[in-house]
Formats: C-alpha cells, sequence, structure tokens
C-alpha cells in the first residue's frame, strides 16, 4: 500500500505524489518564542518529528523547515507577545528571543525530535515579507491605510476555502481600533505601522513599521522551499486565522498553490479544553521532564493519532509509562541475552514473526502515519517476545540481532521512543561497556551470595538500584533492566 495523507485542504485522505520523485519539501509552522513549551508543543512537533522520520525511513530525502515566530504575532489587544514578555521582565525582545528559543531547543533534543534543517526567524526575513507585501500591493490583493498594509479578503475568490469559512464570518472577532482601518472586517495585517512606544521596527516604503504575523510564513516557506511545496504542517488551532491568510496571501502573491498536502495536529487538551498558555492550564515540558521519563512523554504525545485531540491526566501518561515500561524492558531483556548467546539457530522460527510485524508496522504507518496502530503492533510483538526469551531454550544470536534490530527500526528510527540496544546509552556512556560493566557487578554479587555474604550481595544490588538499575534473580540467573 503506498503512503496516504489526509489532506485538509481537500479532506480525503489521498495517495502521497511527491512534486520531485524521491524528496519532500516540508514546511512547519513554529512556536512563538516568548515562553517556555508546554505539552501541546510536544504533540505538534513530536508528531510532525515521527511524519519526517517515517518520509526518511521510506527512502525520501526530506528538507524540513520550521520557522520561529519573533515578532509580529500579536495578542487580542494589539500587543506583540514578545515586546509584552520583554516589558514584564524588563528585558530587550532579542534577549528574550535567545532565551525561549534555546529552551524550545531544549526541550525537543529532550523528546528526541530531531531539528529542522533550517529553522528561520522572522525577524531576519524582513527583506523577503517587504517583497510580497509589495507584491500584493501591485496585484491588487492588498492596500495601504497611514503606514500600514492589509489583505483585501474579497480579491481572493478561494479565500476561506482550507477552514471553510465565509468571508462574511471573518467579521466576527474582528477588533475595533483596527476596524476603522480596514475595507472590510476580515481584512488582515501584512505591515503593521510602528508606534513610537514600539521598539521592534523595520524601515519599509511604507514607513517604519513590522511585520504582520502570517507573512512570515508566506515569506520564507518561498525562499526555502519555492512557491509550490509538498507538506505544510501546523496545528489545527492555528486553521483560521493564520493558516487560511498563508494561503491567500502566498497564492495570489505567486499565482500557484502554496502546498499540495496540507497537515493539522490536534490539540492536547486538559479535561477537553484546550492547553494554552493564556487559560493556564498547561504542564511545561521542562516540568513534565522532573517527573516522566521523555521517552514517555514522547509516547503520550503520539498515542492518539497526530489529527485527533488528545487529554492530557496524570493517570493518561502513568498508564503510557507503564506501557512504555513493557516495551523498554523487552529491549533490556534482549541485550541482555545477547551478551550470552551463542551464534545457534535456536528461535530462528521466530523472524518470520518479526517480518510479519514490520510489514503491518508499515501498512498502519502508511495509513496517514497512524502511531497509535504503529503502538499496538509493538506491544503485541512484545508479548511474543517475551514469551520466546522467557522459554525454556537458549535463543541464538541472530534472532536475537533481528529483534533488536527489529526494534531499532521501528521503535528507535521511526518512533523515536525506544533506546538501541547497542547506542549510546542516556547517561552518555557506551551502552555495550555499560552493560559489560553491570554483568561483572552481578557476577560480584553473585559470588558474594555463594559466600553468604549477604551484606555486600545487598549492596550491589541496592547501589545498583540507586542507579536506576533494577535487578530480576531467576531460576536460570539474575537479569537486569533500567527503570522507566
Amino acid at each position: 500500500m503506498s503512503l496516504r495523507i489526509f489532506n485538509v485542504l481537500g479532506r480525503e485522505k489521498q495517495v502521497f505524489k511527491p512534486i520531485n520523485e524521491g524528496r519532500v519539501n516540508m514546511y512547519v509552522c513554529g512556536p512563538t518564542v516568548y515562553d517556555y513549551s508546554h505539552l501541546g508543543h510536544a504533540k505538534t512537533y513530536v508528531s510532525f518529528d515521527v511524519v519526517v522520520r517515517y518520509l526518511r525511513h521510506l527512502g525520501y530525502d526530506v528538507l524540513y523547515v520550521q520557522n520561529l515566530t519573533d515578532v509580529g504575532h500579536l495578542l487580542e489587544t494589539g500587543e506583540d507577545r514578545i515586546l509584552r514578555k520583554a516589558q514584564q521582565l524588563q528585558a530587550k525582545p532579542m534577549q528574550i528571543v535567545e532565551q525561549y528559543v534555546r529552551a524550545y531547543f531544549e526541550d525537543m533534543d529532550a523528546l528526541n525530535v530531531q531539528r529542522p534543517d533550517i529553522s528561520p526567524r522572522a525577524s531576519g526575513h524582513i527583506p523577503e515579507q517587504i517583497e510580497m507585501i509589495q507584491t500584493l500591493l501591485d496585484t491588487g490583493h492588498a492596500y495601504e491605510v497611514n503606514g500600514s498594509v492589509y489583505f483585501d479578503v474579497t480579491s481572493d475568490e478561494d479565500y476561506g476555502k482550507l477552514s471553510n469559512r465565509r468571508i462574511e464570518e471573518q467579521e466576527e472577532g474582528t477588533r475595533e481600533s483596527v476596524r476603522s482601518e480596514k475595507r472590510n472586517g476580515g481584512d488582515f495585517a501584512l505591515w503593521k505601522k510602528a508606534e513610537p512606544e514600539h521598539i521592534l521596527r523595520w524601515n519599509s516604503p511604507w514607513g517604519e513599521g513590522f511585520p504582520g504575523w502570517h507573512i512570515e510564513c508566506s515569506a520564507m516557506s518561498k525562499k526555502y522551499l519555492g512557491e509550490t511545496f509538498d507538506i505544510h504542517g501546523g496545528g489545527i488551532d492555528n486553521i483560521y486565522p493564520h493558516n487560511e491568510n498563508e494561503i491567500a496571501q502566498s497564492e495570489c502573491a505567486n499565482e500557484a498553490p502554496m502546498a499540495n498536502y496540507w497537515m493539522l495536529v490536534g490539540s492536547l487538551t486538559v479535561d477537553s479544553v484546550k492547553m494554552s498558555k493564556s487559560l493556564g492550564n498547561f504542564v511545561r515540558i521542562k516540568d513534565a521532564l522532573e517527573t516522566y521519563r521523555p521517552e514517555v512523554i514522547r509516547m503520550h504525545a503520539i498515542s492518539a493519532h497526530y489529527s485527533n485531540p488528545l487529554d492530557y491526566s496524570d493517570k493518561s501518561i502513568d498508564d503510557l509509562s507503564k506501557a512504555w515500561g513493557r516495551l523498554n524492558d523487552a529491549v533490556q531483556l534482549t541485550r541482555h541475552q545477547m551478551n550470552q548467546a551463542s551464534d545457534s539457530d535456536e528461535g530462528n522460527g521466530f523472524v518470520e514473526r518479526l517480518e510479519k510485524a514490520r510489514a503491518d508496522f508499515t501498512e498502519v504507518m502508511d495509513d496517514d502515519f497512524n502511531t497509535p496502530g504503529a503502538i499496538a503492533i509493538m506491544q503485541d510483538l512484545t508479548r511474543d517476545v517475551n514469551t520466546l526469551l522467557n522459554g525454556d531454550v537458549a535463543v541464538g544470536l541472530p534472532v536475537l540481532k533481528e529483534i533488536a534490530d527489529t526494534y531499532k527500526v521501528l521503535g528507535g528510527d521511526i518512533l523515536g521512543i525506544l533506546p538501541d540496544v547497542t547506542a549510546e546509552a542516556t547517561t552518555g556512556g557506551n551502552a555495550e561497556r555499560e552493560g559489560k560493566l553491570i554483568e561483572m557487578l552481578i557476577d560480584m554479587r553473585a559470588r558474594a551470595r555463594v559466600d553468604k555474604n549477604y551484606a555486600e550481595s545487598d549492596r550491589i544490588r541496592d547501589e545498583l538500584a540507586g542507579l536506576g538499575v533494577v535487578l530480576e534473580d531467576r531460576s536460570d540467573g539474575t537479569i537486569w533492566k533500567v527503570e522507566s
């Protein structure tokens, strides 16, 4: 089955056909960097990370662009979010930007989110935005009033095609302070005149000012991906006005489709209400990382289909923690047995089971990146792996390597939720060396028990437990795992 993507623009699943064979150009709306990221951001950017990972797994050369909004994203009061934060902290606006850009990438790194190929900032692309605004003015899609420039929504007969909103509906929520400048209530700012107290300001043909929020994505996606690119991603909460306005200004300026596939991520909710800073019902990623493993937070983010809402609660993430622990235990058990296995062909019949898991995994991921289905397949596989490895017959090294590789590809390379059996440990050490050291301590403990030196045996067990390594004494010896 070919990869199919639910295209929000067409409201149907469509077979994915890139513009250029073997290559995918993808743009995702990034964060406004005025505060710390919360778990809602984790859901969005982990979801798109899995999309990029899977496309690369399929062999595509992916160019992934994700912007950073550092100017122009206004509150309902008309204040720039970053300027208001700078005033609150008595700091320079770019101090605020740098602080939260670094924090954002620290959070994403912790969640094993691979960095975009390009992370352009709005403030670094003012000339491109001015050029596109001028094009819209020249073609009659925009107009200038008192140093500000607005897009005329009535000039675009397709306006509203993404969100299915009629132009008359754009009147709702329009701020009275700017209504008088506009020809139509739904018109939106491409460029805003900077009042004397406004710190972020640039020269333009219309006087000193700053760009509107929406124009940055249109200008930067064109610069790095061209007038038409393959996939545009974002959050469903930004379908209107942000994404709708992106399409309008891009397609009117370029006279070409903006993106062929539109993918929008459902919101993370708390008691069915969207998690957001403005409502105060958010959990910062940094705070969540103090309680939960990053792999568990990541697994929670993709435990629902990317396009669906996901409700957050302590219970939901606790349940995921246990589920992840079972997957990780199987990885650790595989690693343990690999350290002791011979090159026998015992267990060769299990290779067919692994091939089925890979095929099933591909089938569900080809169906619009169905990560809940992919996780379920891994959980089913893990039950069978545990049955095999806990059986009476010692499994040969070739089969153990196949098991390890399956976990690495499906759970590690694609979903990003499991450690590689032979990869570097999260502590920064070498996993193979670390495993041998643990095995050596287990041997020392076994000798202490033979000598009836139970105090020393308990000390070794407790010291390892303090490092997050749990020992389990079984009839065939002692196995160990990293505590989840």
